[in-house]
C-alpha cells in the first residue's frame, strides 16, 4: 500500500501516542558513503525468476560487494508497491548485506492472478529460493543469515511470514498494515478502497475485496504473537492511521516474552516522503545489531 489503508476520519480517531523517545542510532557509515570498490567481487544487481504457486516471480537481486557469502534480506513491498525502497536496498547493500526484492504473483509482471493468500506462499518460495544451495552460492547469501522485512502489506507478509519461519534472523515491520481487520470493512468501501491500490495487480478490486472479507479471522497478524517473540522484530510506525495496530502487535509480543522488539514512531508520511535517511539508519542499525546465525 502507497497509501494510508484507513479513511482521514479514522485516521485522527485512532492515532496513538508515538512511542517513547529513544536516541536515534548513530548513523552507519553505508548511509552516506560508499565503501572501496571490491575489484575481484563487485557490487553487483541481478534479476531472479523465482518458482511459486506454478508460475514465476519477478525480483531483483542487490548484491554485495565482497567474496561473501553474506547476510541477506528479503524486503516486501506494499499494495500495490509503487514504493520499492529501492534507496533502502541499496544502504542495506553498503551496510555488507544483499537485498532480494521480489514482486508478488499477479504483480509488476510476475505471472498469475493477485490474491492476498498467494502474497504470503510467495514469501516462502522467495526464502525457499535463496536458501537453495545452488542459488545461494551463485548469489553469495549465507543461507544461515536471512533477515526479512516489509512495507505496508509487506509488513503484514513480514509478520505471518516470520511467525512460521524459525530459521529468520529478524522481521522488520514498516508503516506495516494489518490486513485482517480490512476485512470487516463495508463491501462498497472496500472495493472502493482496492480499486485505489491495485496499479498493476493482476486481479480485480472485488476480487480483492472479497477475499479480504472471507479471510478477515485467518488474515488478522495478532495470532503471530506468540511466535513472534522468538526473534528480534522492529516495528518501525508513522503518521498513518496504522500506527495503533502495529504498536499493539508490539505490545503483544512483549507480553508474550519477546525480549528484543524495538518500536520507533517517526513524525513522517506513509511512505517515509521525508525520513528516507532515517528510514535506512534505523533499518541498517538494526541489521547490524542482529545475533549470529542461529
Amino acid at each position: 500500500m502507497t497509501r494510508a489503508f484507513l479513511p482521514i476520519a479514522a485516521i485522527a480517531a485512532l492515532l496513538a501516542p508515538p512511542a517513547p523517545a529513544r536516541p536515534v542510532p548513530a548513523a552507519p557509515p553505508a548511509i552516506a558513503g560508499d565503501p572501496p570498490r571490491d575489484a575481484a567481487h563487485p557490487a553487483r544487481m541481478e534479476v531472479l525468476h523465482v518458482p511459486s504457486g506454478g508460475g514465476t516471480l519477478n525480483a531483483v537481486a542487490y548484491l554485495a560487494a565482497g567474496p561473501g557469502p553474506h547476510p541477506t534480506l528479503v524486503l516486501f513491498h506494499g499494495l500495490p508497491g509503487n514504493e520499492k525502497n529501492g534507496d533502502l536496498a541499496q544502504a542495506v547493500r553498503r551496510a555488507g548485506w544483499n537485498v532480494v526484492l521480489p514482486n508478488y504473483r499477479g504483480s509488476w509482471g510476475s505471472s498469475g492472478r493477485f490474491s492476498f493468500a498467494g502474497n504470503l506462499v510467495d514469501a516462502d518460495a522467495v526464502l525457499a529460493y535463496v536458501r537453495d544451495p545452488d542459488h545461494a552460492a551463485r548469489l553469495g547469501i549465507d543461507p544461515a543469515r536471512l533477515a526479512i522485512a516489509g512495507h505496508s502489506m509487506g509488513g503484514w507478509v513480514t509478520a505471518l511470514t516470520a511467525a512460521h519461519d524459525h530459521r529468520l534472523l529478524g522481521a522488520a515491520l514498516i508503516s506495516a498494515a494489518n490486513m485482517g481487520p480490512a476485512g470487516r470493512t463495508p463491501r462498497a468501501e472496500l472495493v472502493a478502497r482496492m480499486a485505489d491500490n491495485r496499479e498493476t495487480l493482476a486481479a480485480s478490486a472485488e476480487q480483492m475485496a472479497d477475499e479480504l472479507a472471507a479471510n478477515a479471522a485467518l488474515f488478522d497478524w495478532t495470532k503471530a504473537a506468540p511466535a513472534l517473540a522468538a526473534r528480534p522484530l522492529l516495528v518501525l510506525t508513522s503518521d498513518d492511521g496504522l500506527a495503533p495496530a502495529a504498536a499493539d502487535l508490539a505490545a503483544a509480543v512483549r507480553a508474550g516474552g519477546g525480549r528484543a522488539v524495538t518500536l520507533v514512531h517517526v513524525a513522517t508520511d506513509h511512505s517515509w516522503s521525508d525520513a528516507r535517511l532515517r528510514l535506512a539508519n534505523e533499518i541498517v542499525a538494526w541489521l547490524q545489531a542482529l545475533p549470529p546465525a542461529r
